[in-house]
C-alpha cells in the first residue's frame, strides 16, 4: 500500500472516531475516544485534540469542561483556536476569573490574540465588573487592530456599560456608526437602565432601526427597577402590537408592574398567556405570578399558582408567606415558614422579616422570640435594623413597652424611622403619651420626622385630654411648615389603573365629576343601611 494512501485511510478512520463525539452522553465516552486517538498517535494533532476539547468546552456533561482542561494542559503544540476554545469554555461556564487568568498565560506563551479571544475576554472581564482588567484589554484591543470588529465593539460597549461607565461607552457607540447591531444598541440600553438614565436608554431604544425581544425586554426591565409601572405595561403592550412574543424577562417585569400598580386584569391576561404558550412556572416566573396575585388581592390564587410549581426556592415560599401576611391569615404564613423548614428550603432576610410580622400581628411574642434568635443561632443570618424593626413592633403590640424600649436602646446599629415608628405606634395603642414624646424627639434628632409623626402624636395628646400638648405640636407643624404627606389609592377601570391623592384635583372633570357622584351614592347607602 502506498504511503498517501495508507495516510489518507488513517486520516478517514481518525474524522469517524471524532465523529462520535456528538453521540457522547457520559464523560466515560469521551474518555474512550481520546484513548483510541491516543494509541494512533492521532491525538498529537492539534486539529483532533482540537475537536475534544471544543467539544468538552461546549458540552452540557458534568466534568466536561474540567477534562478539557486536562487535556489541554498536557498539550505541547497548542494553537491560537485551542487557546480560544479554552477561554470561551470558562467564560460561558460561569468561570470568568479562570478564563481571564488563561488569556493572561496565552500572552505569557507569545501567542497573539485575534478578535475571538478578545470577544469571549471582554465578556469575563464584563461578568466580573472589572473594569481594571477591562481596560488592560482595550489597550491591547487597540494595540492588535481589533478595535472595529463587531464583537470586540460589543464586548466593549458592554463591558463599560456593565461597569457605568456610560461615557466611555456612548463614545465608542458614537464612534462606530457602520457597525451598529442590535446587540450593541441593547447593551448600551442596559448601562443606562442599571444607572437610573432611563430617559437616555429610551431615546436610544426608539432611535434603534431594528429591535429585537431583548431590547424591548430591557427597556421594560428599566422602567420597573426605576418605578416607573405605567410606563412599563404601556411598552409590554406596544412589544406584542409590533409583532414580537414577549420572553421570560419582559413578562417578569410586565407582572412585578402589575403587582405594584394592581392592574389585576392585565396580571391575569399575562398567567393565561404563560399557560397559552405552554411556558414553564419556574422558580423565577413562577414567584412573579404568585407575587402579582398576591399584591393584587387574590391570594388564595396565588396559594393555588404555588401549589403548582414544580420546584419552590426560598422566593417563592418568601412571596406567598409575605402575601399571606398581609392578607391577615398570618397563622397560614406561620404554618408555610414551618413548611418550608421541612422541606430543607433555607429562609433569607426577607422571610424573617414577613415570619416576624405575622407573629407580631398575632401576639405570639414568644415563637416570635425564638424565630428571631434562631436566625443568627441556627442560620447564620446577622438581623439588620427591619429585623428589630419587627421585634419592637412584637413586643410593642403586646403591650410589652419597656422591653420594645430596651431592644431599642441595646440594638447593634442607629434605629431608622421604621424602629422608632414601631415603639411610636406601640406608645398611640398603649396610651404611653411620655414614651411617645420621647420617641419623636429621638425622630426629630435624626431628621426623620415626616407630618405623619406629629400628627400622631398630636393625636395621641388628644386621647389622652392634654390639649395643650395638641396645641403645642400643631403650632410647631405651622412653626417648621411641615404637612402630613397626603394618602392615595389606585383603582383599575377598563384594564386602566388611575391614580388617586386625598385633596387632588387634577385627574379630568369628567373622572372627578363621576368619582364624586358615586362616593355620594354610597355614603348614602350606607346611611340608610345604618337606620
Amino acid at each position: 500500500m502506498l504511503p498517501s494512501t495508507f495516510a489518507s485511510k488513517y486520516l478517514k478512520a481518525s474524522q469517524r472516531t471524532l465523529s462520535l463525539l456528538d453521540q457522547c452522553h457520559h464523560i466515560r465516552q469521551i474518555k474512550q475516544i481520546q484513548s483510541h486517538l491516543t494509541v494512533s498517535g492521532t491525538l498529537l494533532d492539534p486539529y483532533a485534540s482540537g475537536k475534544i476539547i471544543s467539544f468538552c468546552a461546549t458540552s452540557h456533561l458534568e466534568d466536561a469542561l474540567s477534562h478539557g482542561f486536562t487535556l489541554f494542559l498536557r498539550l505541547r503544540n497548542r494553537t491560537t483556536f485551542i487557546w480560544n476554545t479554552m477561554i470561551r469554555g470558562f467564560a460561558e461556564k460561569n468561570e470568568s476569573f479562570r478564563a481571564i487568568t488563561l488569556y493572561k498565560n496565552m500572552l505569557d506563551t507569545y501567542f497573539s490574540p485575534n478578535n475571538y479571544t478578545f470577544s469571549f475576554v471582554l465578556r469575563a472581564c464584563a461578568d466580573l465588573s472589572d473594569l481594571f482588567v477591562g481596560l488592560q484589554c482595550h489597550g491591547q484591543v487597540i494595540k492588535y487592530g481589533w478595535e472595529s470588529y463587531d464583537f470586540v465593539l460589543n464586548g466593549l460597549v458592554h463591558l463599560y456599560a456593565t461597569c457605568n461607565c456610560m461615557d466611555s461607552a456612548r463614545r465608542l457607540f458614537d464612534r462606530s456608526v457602520v457597525n451598529r447591531d442590535v446587540i450593541t444598541w441593547t447593551s448600551l440600553i442596559n448601562g443606562y437602565v442599571k444607572s437610573g438614565q432611563v430617559v437616555i436608554a429610551r431615546q436610544l431604544f426608539d432611535q434603534m432601526p431594528e429591535k429585537n425581544v431583548v431590547s424591548w425586554s430591557a427597556m421594560i426591565t428599566g422602567y420597573v427597577q426605576v418605578g416607573m409601572f405605567e410606563e412599563a405595561l404601556e411598552l409590554f403592550n406596544g412589544m406584542q402590537i409590533c409583532g414580537f412574543r414577549p420572553n421570560q424577562a419582559g413578562i417578569i417585569g410586565a407582572l412585578t408592574a402589575c403587582a405594584f400598580l394592581g392592574a389585576l386584569d392585565q396580571g391575569r391576561w399575562i398567567h393565561a398567556y404563560i399557560d397559552r404558550n405552554k411556558m414553564e412556572l419556574d422558580r423565577v416566573l413562577g414567584t412573579a405570578v404568585i407575587d402579582m396575585y398576591a399584591k393584587c388581592g387574590c391570594i388564595e390564587t396565588a396559594r393555588s399558582v404555588f401549589d403548582e410549581m414544580p420546584n419552590r426556592d426560598v422566593f417563592a415560599f418568601t412571596s406567598l408567606i409575605s402575601g399571606l401576611a398581609n392578607h391577615g391569615q398570618s397563622a397560614s404564613a406561620i404554618e408555610l415558614f414551618a413548611r418550608m423548614q421541612n422541606d430543607r428550603v433555607a429562609p433569607n432576610e426577607v422571610t424573617f422579616i414577613c415570619v416576624l410580622s405575622a407573629c407580631s400581628r398575632m401576639g405570639l411574642v414568644d415563637q416570635g422570640l425564638t424565630i428571631f434568635n434562631s436566625m443568627s443561632d441556627i442560620y447564620g443570618i446577622e438581623p439588620g435594623v427591619q429585623h428589630y424593626g419587627c421585634l419592637v413592633d412584637l413586643l410593642g403590640r403586646a403591650g410589652m413597652l419597656e422591653e420594645a424600649k430596651q431592644v431599642v436602646r441595646e440594638m447593634p446599629m442607629e434605629p431608622d424611622s421604621y424602629v422608632l415608628g414601631a415603639l411610636l405606634n406601640a406608645c398611640r395603642v398603649h396610651g404611653d403619651v411620655e414614651l411617645g414624646k420621647e420617641t419623636v424627639e429621638s425622630l426629630v434628632e435624626r431628621s426623620l420626622d415626616h407630618g405623619g409623626v406629629h400628627v400622631l402624636l398630636s393625636n395621641m395628646y388628644a386621647s389622652a385630654n392634654q390639649w395643650d400638648g395638641v396645641v403645642k405640636v400643631r403650632r410647631g407643624m405651622g412653626d417648621k411648615n411641615v404637612r402630613k404627606i397626603p394618602g392615595c389609592s389606585l383603582i383599575e377601570v377598563d384594564s386602566m389603573v388611575c391614580e388617586f391623592v386625598c385633596g387632588e384635583r387634577s385627574q379630568p372633570h369628567v373622572i372627578m365629576e363621576e368619582t364624586e357622584s358615586l362616593l355620594f351614592g354610597i355614603e348614602k347607602h350606607l346611611k340608610s343601611e345604618s337606620l
